[in-house]
């Protein structure tokens, strides 16, 4: 798969694969294995294994190791299958290297964990990784308001395996500033905020999306992915309507839940166990409520 096709099939609904446990704290394989059969039955084509909704912070080398191997065995051979890396440059590099050598086609860089963050040093952090795995798509995990069009500019010219960007500020206008004057044809721009942001990003420049919720519904997300290239918008807020209540429970009490909401409906359903690990916390019995609740409306089982 060429980086122009990369490029192409990002615009899409971009999964973001959960990690299931054991009752011991270790990946269960089989709930892992099931949770990316259904995503592929679902007709998702895109995934992204070790992104939050997977628990990267919390996993192991090892583990996040793990996770790409099981999604890269289980996962269709036409997915396009995205793999999270960072950490310091090394670390990341060794994971991109890691997760081409499984078959990935691109990676997502996680915004940079440490405190004191320059422009000048985000360009060099994601130009060290990209310049390492030239034939990978990189696509940059940006929650920083401080990073500016001109540095996508300065990025790509020198890495053109940049090619793409997972925008997560949750600023319409500012995206649409920062995606129109870096480009909206240069790169495929990614809502990185899920459904309840997706139509208002799709509006002024947003390709596709990121969704954990996908997992749970994926006839949802790909329903309001359909609408929003179609521009059919009113079409795009039914599925807004009908998913609200999940997105809001996941962005409570500034996204403490966010996964324990989706590990909770996939437990409902039948995939897995609701185990998170800390910092987060699984949901107590008001939200479990709440959880059964929305799946009985959206009709999963």
């Amino acid at each position: 798969m060429d980086l122009d096709e990369i490029r192409r099939r990002l615009a899409d609904v971009v999964a973001i694969t959960p990690t299931p446990f054991t009752a011991d704290d270790e990946i269960d394989v089989a709930a892992f294995e099931r949770v990316i059969g259904r995503l592929a039955d679902g007709g998702v084509r895109v995934l992204t294994v070790n992104g939050n909704t997977g628990e990267f912070y919390p996993l192991s080398p090892a583990e996040r190791r793990t996770a790409v191997e099981l999604t890269a065995a289980a996962a269709p051979d036409e997915t396009l299958l995205v793999a999270g890396v960072g950490f310091d440059t090394a670390t990341a590099i060794e994971s991109a290297h890691h997760a081409r050598a499984q078959g990935a086609h691109a990676v997502m860089v996680h915004q940079p964990v440490h405190p004191y963050v320059s422009r000048a040093g985000w360009i060099d952090y994601h130009r060290a990784i990209a310049t390492a795995v030239p034939d990978l798509a990189v696509i940059p995990y940006v929650r920083d308001t401080r990073i500016e069009a001109a540095d996508f500019t300065v990025l790509a010219d020198a890495c053109p395996n940049v090619l793409a960007v997972k925008y997560a500020v949750p600023d319409p206008a500012r995206f649409a500033t920062v995606a129109r004057t870096a480009g909206l044809d240069r790169f495929t721009w990614i809502a990185g905020l899920a459904e309840l942001s997706a139509p208002g990003y799709a509006a002024v420049g947003a390709a596709g999306f990121t969704s954990g919720l996908v997992s749970v519904a994926p006839q949802l997300s790909l329903r309001m992915q359909e609408a929003l290239v179609a521009k059919d918008f009113p079409a795009a807020m039914e599925v807004w309507d009908s998913v609200r209540e999940f997105e809001h429970l996941r962005l409570a009490d500034s996204s403490a839940d966010n996964v324990s909401v989706v590990k909770e409906a996939l437990h409902q359903i039948g995939y897995g166990r609701a185990d998170v690990r800390p910092p987060a916390f699984r949901l107590d019995g008001a939200g479990k409520e709440r959880v059964a609740g929305i799946l009985a409306a959206w009709g999963v089982r």
